[in-house]
């Protein structure tokens, strides 16, 4: 049950920016393209090696999506229509590639190498078919791809870890893994592999930019259109790259009610407050996420009727409602049951919401972006 608190902080922070009459629902799910754990046998060794997977769920249920995984969740999808006719669409943000654990390896770790996500599908499974699923689910405006990062790791402090023989990055390495945590040393709050745009001096920020720039414009060769929005991962990024990202088009920035920014010699992060429709010194705006679809991470929790209160709180305020909703609740490699327990829940939450506004209106992030610029 929420209780006073949690609903007059939820009230407070949709005050400021961005209003609407329009009962808009946009859903942001991260991850898409890149690897997490490549498999159980992988799981299997790590656990046996001490390593304490049980408090983090993406090293127990994320996978690289696979072909199955993207037909049952457009099943879902296609099964609801709001009052303009348009299916709940997913904005997909999406990694354009990881690493080249072969080339990486040849080069005794000495090179960092990367490769196509598409390349990874067909050394995942041997298969050409997921491309295909793209531009299906693009067509039918159900899967909308927006840019999410180069490749979701830490390209210095990994291979910093792996030139300096950290034995469980190593064997992490050995099964095709870059994100393991144990939860076990909570003393560096920026030791965070999967902080992909995270920096410790003036030379690593340069190779960030560069990798930044790199991925944009690798999204725009891959999709045939430049990315509007950038959603950082593990939502760190430095206000020092925001002239770039205006530069290659980015017109938006995806998160949460803060940012964490690098700080140079300092191991914890700066934290500023953001909220929707804020803008940059660039015109950029910030998009906050004031919901959470996330049965995966907090599988005790009512989900749908925490999510339709937020709802309820949004709309009244004119505000966009915006889901966050990773990738990893849509998997079932690794989990079959993770993937279809989860779908029947967001079958269920899609229905509640069309029953309780039936006005509401389904869009993507960068159609939202668009909405916002022009007012």
């Amino acid at each position: 049950m929420i209780n006073f608190k949690q609903t007059l902080a939820r009230n407070l922070l949709s005050i400021p920016g961005y209003r609407t009459n329009r009962k808009i629902v946009v859903i942001e799910s991260d991850d898409w393209g890149s690897i997490r754990m490549s498999s159980n046998k992988a799981i299997s060794a790590f656990q046996k090696a001490g390593i304490n997977l049980d408090r983090d769920p993406y090293s127990l249920y994320d996978t690289l999506e696979s072909e199955n995984d993207l037909n049952a969740l457009f099943e879902v999808l296609k099964k609801f229509k709001d009052k303009k006719g348009n299916h709940p669409v997913i904005t997909a943000n999406t990694v354009m590639a990881n690493p080249d654990f072969d080339k990486i390896a040849a080069s005794n770790f000495k090179e960092y190498h990367y490769e196509l996500f598409t390349k990874t599908y067909e050394r995942y499974y041997n298969s050409s078919n997921l491309s295909s699923l793209w531009e299906e689910g693009m067509a039918l405006n159900l899967f909308k791809p927006q840019f999410h990062g180069r490749e979701h790791v830490n390209v210095a402090l990994w291979m910093n870890a792996l030139q300096s023989q950290n034995e469980r990055i190593h064997l992490a390495f050995k099964y095709g893994v870059f994100g393991i945590s144990d939860k076990s040393d909570k003393s560096n709050k920026r030791n965070n592999y999967m902080a992909a745009f995270d920096f410790n001096n003036e030379r690593e920020l340069a190779a960030v930019n560069k990798i930044i720039k790199d991925g944009l414009s690798m999204f725009e060769s891959f999709f045939g259109f430049k990315s509007k929005s950038i959603i950082a991962p593990c939502y760190v990024w430095s206000s020092k790259c925001e002239s770039l990202l205006n530069d290659m088009g980015v017109k938006a920035l995806q998160g949460i009610s803060y940012q964490s920014e690098p700080t140079i010699g300092k191991s914890k992060y700066s934290k500023k407050i953001r909220y929707t429709g804020q803008s940059n010194k660039y015109g950029q705006r910030f998009l906050v996420r004031n919901a959470f679809f996330e049965p995966t991470h907090f599988n005790g929790m009512n989900h749908i009727t925490d999510l339709l209160n937020r709802m309820d709180i949004a709309f009244f305020w004119n505000k966009p409602l915006i889901i966050g909703s990773h990738r990893i609740n849509y998997m079932g490699t690794l989990s079959e049951k993770n993937r279809s327990d989860n779908l029947i829940k967001l079958e269920i939450l899609l229905k509640s919401i069309l029953e309780r506004h039936p006005d509401v209106e389904f869009m993507s992030t960068d159609c939202l972006v668009d909405l916002m610029l022009t007012k």
